[in-house]
């Protein structure tokens, strides 16, 4: 493990929070201030500002709305059936809906059918709606072959998506609008929200009562179902997506959407500020949980019901699948990792992690390598046994691009999909064994040992008496934090005053530096067995104000402790 920062500022040296903030976002290559820190309304952005040929585009779609529309022909919405992919085709779907289109969802199963298109979902869609158009959501750009065969069926399909193109692109598609830069529901915020100004031109072919109510939603509900998506989704928090995430955080307190009133609720939140963490590790789990176990599209219906009664039944079953799926996840955990302890695995010579199962469940496995990569600090792949192939979950490391080092072999691969440290694929199960050695030997050629030390980078070195509220309220100026603008961190050499562990199994750490400052150390706590009073210790941290029965202190999240 490797401790560097970004600056430091030594002892005596005289400095300011202003001027601490100000170093922050140098850090983060801030070119434009004042937008990063008052990023505008996503209201005053338009799709076509994202690329000129967007504007033609639309044009034809609009007229392509307009005929099915007066025909009173069906869209079918087909989305993703992950956090991100959910929540932008609630807004879809419901915009569609409320401009009187005859509309219908379409998530895929993720056991049965996979990721994205397919010419399953492709089959199923016809002949459940016969649609005159399909409209993706958080998919497409890679499912040239499924457009194809989609337009043969006289199904035109528009895309909306996020995610790094293949060599072959969608050629067959209607229309492409693809915004690597935003999230699935990102891309469909924007494009949804052209649909809505072009036919609310139209007022009077259009319901007074559903203008007003997608005034609203643009304002508020789909602002706060776009910021669950992009957080969840990972994607970095700058330029349009920090602005859908600023201000949708802060219309959670106004959303009128009673499933997400009802999430809130039954995760115990619904009286507390909404923040990234809260989507992150709370409200996106949620969504995830049911299509990782079961059908997504319970999901979608949590967010697009108005009956309570109906909102509080599908919370409830979310929160109980949510609470399976971490106990599979825990036990999945446990015996991946019984698998790397074997002598005959041989960990330590592995540059790349792969392992392969018959029993865990195909929604987990993500969340399985997340976990390994996490604790081993190298790039995982983990496999499950479908049907007569292997489906695939892939996390990296920075040092290496997953989805193209999974492209670099798909003459091994069905499918594959994802981003550069993310990625996701099928497999022939004859090929398994070609697939482990090939992998492992690009992982061996393109890594270094170096590659595989993780680094701590905080951004400033400094004493711990810098550390004040006022600093901390200045911070403030820098969220959302997330993906490409982390939580500001700081490292600083403490001595210990007193320490104790807490939590059920006295799994955290609390411990005291001279002066009084508060940390808290989440799994940390056998680090008790070997620590003595007056210690000194280097510790990587994010400080946070906490109120308690009206006080505000200051408690320290290590992030690390050398």
């Amino acid at each position: 493990m490797k401790l560097l920062w970004k600056k430091e500022i030594k002892l005596g040296e005289k400095t300011t929070p202003d001027q601490i903030v100000k170093h922050l976002i140098e850090n983060r290559g801030i070119k434009n201030v004042e937008e990063f820190l008052n990023p505008p309304s996503p209201l005053t952005i338009e799709l076509e500002q994202f690329n000129k040929s967007y504007s033609k585009s639309l044009k034809k779609v609009f007229k392509l709305l307009e005929q099915i529309k007066k025909e009173n022909k069906t869209i079918v919405v087909y989305t993703d059936y992950d956090a991100d992919g959910i929540t932008g085709g609630a807004i879809l779907w419901e915009t569609l809906h409320l401009l009187g289109f005859k509309t219908m969802p379409y998530v895929p199963h993720r056991v049965t059918e996979g990721y994205g298109f397919s010419l399953k979902g492709v089959d199923a869609v016809k002949k459940q709606f016969d649609p005159a158009l399909i409209i993706s959501v958080d998919h497409g750009i890679t499912a040239e072959k499924k457009i194809a065969y989609a337009k043969s069926l006289g199904i035109p399909i528009i895309i909306t998506d996020h995610h790094l193109k293949s060599d072959t692109p969608p050629t067959s598609a209607f229309a492409v609008f693809h915004v690597p830069e935003l999230s699935g529901s990102g891309v469909s915020y924007f494009f949804s929200k052209s649909v809505y100004e072009f036919f609310s031109r139209h007022r009077e072919k259009q319901s007074a009562e559903a203008i007003s109510k997608l005034k609203f939603n643009f304002s508020h509900d789909y602002l706060a179902l776009a910021s669950i998506g992009t957080v969840a989704d990972l994607v970095p928090l700058t330029g349009a997506s920090r602005s859908i995430v600023k201000h949708g955080l802060a219309q959670f307190p106004f959303v009128h959407r009673v499933g997400i009133r009802e999430i809130l609720k039954q995760a115990g939140i619904d009286k507390k500020p909404i923040t990234t963490y809260e989507v992150g590790f709370i409200i996106a789990p949620r969504i995830n949980a049911i299509g990782r176990l079961e059908h997504a599209i319970e999901a979608l219906r949590l967010l697009c019901t108005t009956d309570r009664k109906r909102a509080e039944e599908l919370s409830s079953m979310i929160g109980q699948k949510n609470t399976e799926r971490q106990d599979l996840v825990s036990k999945a955990v446990e015996n991946a990792l019984a698998k790397l302890q074997a002598t005959s695995y041989k960990l330590q010579e592995k540059k790349i992690i792969i392992l392969k199962s018959l029993n865990w469940h195909e929604g987990i496995i993500g969340l399985i390598a997340s976990r390994l990569v996490e604790k081993f600090y190298r790039p995982v792949i983990i496999m499950t046994k479908s049907g007569l192939n292997y489906k695939g979950s892939a996390r990296s490391i920075p040092a290496f691009h997953m989805t193209n080092a999974l492209r670099e072999h798909k003459n091994l691969l069905i499918d594959v999909g994802g981003h550069a440290q993310a990625a996701g694929f099928t497999m022939e199960q004859k090929n398994l064994n070609s697939f482990i050695r090939a992998l492992t030997a690009f992982a061996d050629k393109k890594l270094t040992n170096e590659d595989l030390v993780k680094t701590v980078t905080a951004d400033i070195k400094l004493p711990i008496s810098v550390i004040t509220k006022t600093l901390i309220e200045k911070l403030e100026q820098l969220k959302p934090t997330g993906m490409g603008n982390p939580a500001p961190s700081f490292l600083s050499v403490v001595v210990i005053e007193k320490a104790y562990a807490m939590g059920k199994e006295q799994q955290h750490l609390k411990f005291y530096a001279q002066g009084g400052m508060e940390f808290v150390a989440f799994g940390k706590g056998e680090l008790l067995k070997s620590w003595s009073r007056g210690e000194v210790r280097e510790v990587v941290y994010i400080p946070e104000l906490n109120e308690w029965n009206g006080n505000t202190r200051i408690s320290c999240k290590v992030l690390h402790i050398q």
